[in-house]
């Protein structure tokens, strides 16, 4: 189905409150042109879903060029698990050389760091999301009481273009909270990234990625030298 299509608030109504699997059901039965965005443990559960429903299951995840080792091989850890299409997308070099070159590599920690997301995830994302008429993402309400506590299950994603007028945007695990994820991971032996065991709950990339303690909430870890309701890269904006 094309998005022109898709009734949303139909979907809306229908998919409020489901499970995971039920959302990615409707999500890869109505689209052809679909994608699941990975990069995190909630990202492979929905692979690990996605391909009990169907086969041709599409997978991209960014490398921003400052990922920790654990997560490169973490991504070849899923890439081989898992028989899917997954597509890893890169950063402009010269946009990158020009940042480094008048900033510094670390300028984020003075600058803030959405002008470097901006080149390094968001970007990248633009262009592959510019390919496909929905895509998938493991966005949890609880993830960041800040800016993600009103997600829907499904939304029109308004910060990004598709291949037509409106992108339609599935968030399966919405209702999920994180021991719900983990719990779903040692009952599927689902892989994760390495770093969690060293207490990571939100990773990213290495130089804006520290572990959290236990009475921190997981999104502190990112970005830690700013305030909490900056704690976005940009790829799930509202506007």
């Amino acid at each position: 189905m094309s998005q022109i299509e898709f009734d949303l608030e139909h979907w809306q109504t229908l998919l409020a409150g489901k499970k995971p699997r039920a959302i990615l059901k409707a999500a890869l039965t109505e689209f052809d042109h679909i994608a699941i965005a990975f990069s995190g443990a909630e990202d492979v559960v929905l692979i690990d879903m996605a391909c009990k429903i169907r086969e041709d299951i599409r997978i991209f995840t960014l490398d921003t060029g400052r990922l920790h080792p654990e997560t490169y091989q973490f991504i070849e850890k899923v890439r081989e698990h898992y028989p899917v299409q997954l597509d890893i997308l890169y950063p402009d070099a010269a946009a990158i050389g020009k940042l480094v070159s008048q900033k510094g590599l670390f300028s984020f920690y003075r600058d803030g760091h959405h002008e470097c997301c901006a080149i390094r995830k968001v970007e990248p994302l633009r262009q592959k999301l510019a390919t496909l008429d929905a895509w998938i993402t493991g966005q949890r309400r609880d993830q960041n009481p800040d800016t993600r506590q009103s997600i829907p299950e499904v939304e029109a994603d308004i910060a990004f273009q598709g291949r037509g007028d409106t992108l339609i945007k599935f968030n399966p695990l919405a209702n999920w909270t994180s021991a719900q994820v983990w719990d779903y991971i040692e009952a599927y032996d689902v892989p994760y990234n390495p770093l969690h065991q060293h207490g990571f709950r939100s990773i990213g990339c290495e130089p804006c990625t520290r572990p959290t303690l236990p009475h921190q909430h997981e999104r502190e870890g990112r970005w830690w030298w700013e305030t909490a309701n900056q704690k976005e890269c940009g790829i799930h904006r509202k506007s």
